[in-house]
């Protein structure tokens, strides 16, 4: 669908504005208008995550897979949790350590309980919860 773009005007500190520029530089953002649109759709991701909507986002392990039980232990929450798994991506980085990927759909507290179960399990050196967004609402 065609999207209309609307132009607004924002006043701001001459030094946040000099400092919001440096980031975005460092960044390599093309336009102050990405960089603006990028963290209005964070904000607003977070506010689906806090409003108990459907949800999405990855999941990230590291772990050594010859820890006691750490595979076994991993797949069984995995299981628990199937109705909210979409994915998930095992690596094996090097002999010993591996990184997981898990894609999760769902409500924000699922997605949390799984993740919060998944990162504390023994054996995890890593573990992160990235909060993403359906798109549905964006």
């Amino acid at each position: 669908r065609m999207k209309t773009i609307v132009r607004l005007s924002v006043s701001l500190d001459k030094e946040l504005l000099a400092a919001f520029d440096r980031r975005n530089r460092a960044e390599r953002y093309p336009t102050r208008s990405k960089a603006v649109a990028d963290l209005i759709r964070e904000k607003l991701v977070k506010h689906e995550w806090e409003s108990g909507g459907e949800v999405a986002g990855t999941i990230t392990l590291v772990y050594d897979h010859h820890g006691a039980n750490v595979v076994e232990t991993l797949t069984r929450i995995q299981h628990d949790f199937h109705r909210i798994i979409l994915a998930s991506q095992h690596i094996h980085l090097d002999h010993n350590n591996c990184i997981e990927v898990v894609v999760v759909k769902g409500s924000p507290e699922d997605v949390k309980r799984l993740a919060d179960s998944l990162k504390t399990s023994k054996g995890v050196k890593f573990g992160n919860l990235s909060m993403a967004t359906t798109g549905k609402k964006m």
